[in-house]
């Protein structure tokens, strides 16, 4: 078996083992405005993908938390809002740091999830039994 065929067998597997977790104890951290640290583009990419992929696979972490430059992929004009909103509709939760609405002044420009703060946050991770930064 090539490299090539294994990668490919161990991602069936992966994919298939995936569709079969319950991710509801599960909290994605976000903090950046896409995915990864290249160019911005690539960044928005990225995340884009990696939504997509939860929304087609009807997985559903137990929320998302968003703080520092994450905050802005909820707020107005933002090219991946519509997927976390696809994503709160779906149960969800998204919650969003008030300090960083604050500081970027985008409190009046969010447009899904829970403002909420630091201790939100903290609690969402300390109940979490898995905490994935993106």
């Amino acid at each position: 078996m090539s490299d090539l065929e294994g990668f490919a067998s161990r991602t069936e597997e992966f994919q298939e083992t995936t569709m079969k977790n319950d991710l509801s104890d599960t909290v994605i951290v976000v903090t950046r405005e896409g995915m990864g640290s290249g160019p911005l583009e690539l960044q928005t990419r990225l995340l884009s993908n990696y939504l997509r992929l939860l929304l087609e696979n009807d997985l559903k972490p137990g929320a998302f938390c968003f703080y520092t430059d994450g905050v802005k992929v909820l707020a107005e004009g933002s090219p991946v809002l519509e997927l976390f909103q696809a994503l709160e509709q779906r149960g969800v939760r998204l919650v969003v740091c008030k300090t960083c609405l604050d500081y970027f002044g985008l409190t009046e420009k969010l447009r899904v999830g829970l403002i909420g703060g630091m201790g939100d946050i903290q609690a969402a991770q300390v109940m979490a039994s898995k905490v994935i930064p993106l």
